[in-house]
């Protein structure tokens, strides 16, 4: 029992003011970042989920110097080209793509091989998407079936390349981003639209990346970079830690609370403009810029009537780590909602597209799938009364979540399995649950 909950009582009504943990993808990219500066870069807020502990673990091992204290952490790095290579280096990414994926761009030019491995839910995950444009640079990588475990051996003068990146991945566009700031010569990259957390830093620390925004794709050129300073960052919250807060808020029967500081990344606020058009009250407080990045208070107050949606297709990738969450507001909209091309959710910690259904059928909302798309008929009056057992979900932490938000708002006896699995993201998500009970 001791890595698994019972949820047995719905969430009373509440007022409150909450700060949910620091962005997870800026996490990650500031020790990247900070790993190839030169000198010393210190952040506060930084996410001490597993996905970030293994970042700073693998820089570690490529010769950073990292010092964890109580309210900051700073690395020193050696330079763009600073690493120190060793034979026979592992690089255990644990459950996190974006250190997995981003990290072998940064590695393009290591004269050694480097085997990089994940646990068992990363280790299923598509890595030939990376390998691929990788390749093209002149690395020697080999996969183990499209996966972890693989080996890099880098190409010690890597060549620009030209890329077309179709899928929307962010992860990809960053990893070669990083392997062109290596490369000497001009990399260019003609992508579809995807979160651009690494565009704003490299643009904030005025690296050689230039970025012009067609109707339908990005064009990015970026060039060798000689030298990249410190950077001293204060993370803002995460957008996707804060989702399940705000859904939970929308669908309770009287609830009002605020969310402090939190990062909306206009390629990360998919699920605001989704729910908005559900009909959800959310409002964007104290907005301001910080280091590229747009920051702001959410407020967001309960919703009598929920509409159902056809959601386009061109919010999916800025939503896309929420879709299991907005899937519990379609459930009690008063209709039909329907989402499509979102196959990649499949490509998650979990089949998250096939869990996201199995949720919602365990609840009694019906749904119809494809290995690309969702309808599910909304039910305003679900209360639920029976025993639900989630378990078995490759400890995926937005099965977890979803789940205890679902148990939060309509009832029934929920035994949720793999508590720890929210330890890779979010490790405070139970504390603030229990904070908003009280």
């Amino acid at each position: 029992m001791a890595n698994q909950i019972i949820v047995k009582k719905k969430i009373e009504d509440y007022n409150k003011s909450i700060t949910v943990s620091g962005d997870k993808s800026l996490s990650i990219r500031w020790v990247l970042f900070s790993s190839i500066a030169k000198g010393k870069s210190k952040a506060y807020n930084l996410l001490l989920s597993e996905d970030v502990l293994a970042a700073i673990n693998a820089v570690k091992k490529l010769g950073a110097k990292v010092r964890l204290n109580k309210n900051y952490c700073t690395i020193t790095g050696n330079g763009i080209g600073g690493y120190k290579y060793q034979e026979d280096i592992t690089i255990n990414s644990e459950n996190s793509g974006t250190l997995g994926r981003l990290i072998m761009g940064l590695l393009i030019d290591t004269p050694y091989k480097i085997k990089i491995i994940g646990d068992k839910s990363l280790s299923k995950r598509d890595f030939n998407r990376i390998a691929e444009p990788l390749k093209k640079f002149g690395a020697d990588i080999k996969l183990t079936n499209k996966g972890l475990p693989l080996t890099i051996k880098g190409n010690e003068n890597p060549l620009p390349i030209n890329y077309l990146e179709n899928r929307g991945s962010a992860q990809v566009k960053s990893s070669i981003i990083l392997a062109g700031l290596k490369t000497k010569g001009k990399t260019f990259i003609k992508c579809k639209p995807s979160r651009d957390h690494t565009e704003l830093l490299c643009k904030y620390l005025k690296l050689p990346l230039k970025v012009k925004k067609k109707n339908n794709y990005d064009l990015i050129e970026v060039k060798n970079v000689k030298e990249i300073k410190p950077l001293n960052y204060k993370i803002p919250s995460d957008i996707s830690s804060a989702a399940f807060f705000i859904v939970l808020t929308a669908l309770s029967n009287k609830s009002k609370l605020l969310i402090k500081n939190v990062n909306i990344n206009p390629s990360r606020i998919g699920i605001i403009t989704i729910l908005k058009k559900m009909g959800t009250n959310i409002e964007f407080k104290n907005k301001k810029k910080y280091k590229g990045e747009l920051i702001a208070d959410i407020s967001i107050t309960s919703t009598k009537k929920l509409k159902p949606i056809n959601c386009p297709s061109k919010l999916n990738s800025g939503a896309i780590d929420e879709f299991l969450i907005i899937f519990l507001v379609a459930a009690k909209a008063n209709g039909v909602s329907y989402f499509k091309d979102i196959g990649e959710l499949n490509q998650k910690e979990s089949p998250r597209l096939k869990w996201g259904a199995k949720i919602l059928n365990k609840m009694g909302i019906k749904t119809i799938t494809t290995d690309n798309s969702i309808k599910i008929f909304g039910n305003p009056n679900l209360i639920i009364k029976k025993k639900i057992v989630i378990q078995n979900y490759l400890k995926d932490h937005r099965v977890f979540m979803t789940s205890v938000i679902a148990a939060s708002v309509f009832g029934g006896t929920w035994n949720i399995h793999d508590k720890d699995s929210i330890k890779t993201s979010f490790p405070k998500f139970l504390e603030i649950i229990d904070g908003l009970k009280k």
